[in-house]
């Protein structure tokens, strides 16, 4: 038991939530990258849709199982009146606006 009396024993509590607005920074770095993972799919004329998991009960057994499903990866940029592609950035359904009026960024051109 001296081993146990030598080490300095205290009352921690782990937190395992982060904090609200890191949160949203992930969610909305995921989201960036899935745009990255869209234009390059469509650029090589692939399609690109992200992949989930659904717990589906069985009405019958009552049993629950994971299946896969296919999530649609819309796209956050457009072609403008310009002819140059713009960038507007969502969080749910609301757009963000970057300055006052301003709520796209323009990247460059179409081709």
């Amino acid at each position: 038991m001296s081993a146990l009396n030598s080490l300095k024993l205290v009352a921690a509590k782990r937190t395992n939530n982060l904090p609200t607005i890191q949160l949203r920074r992930n969610k909305l770095s995921n989201r960036l990258w899935s745009q990255i993972q869209l234009a390059q799919a469509l650029q090589s004329g692939d399609s690109y849709a992200e992949k989930r998991f659904r717990t589906i009960k069985n009405k019958e057994t009552g049993e629950s199982r994971s299946v896969e499903v296919m999530k649609r990866v819309r796209q956050m940029w457009f072609v403008g009146d310009t002819g140059k592609v713009c960038l507007q950035l969502k969080y749910g359904t609301k757009i963000i606006e970057f300055s006052k009026g301003k709520n796209a960024v323009e990247v460059g051109t179409a081709d």
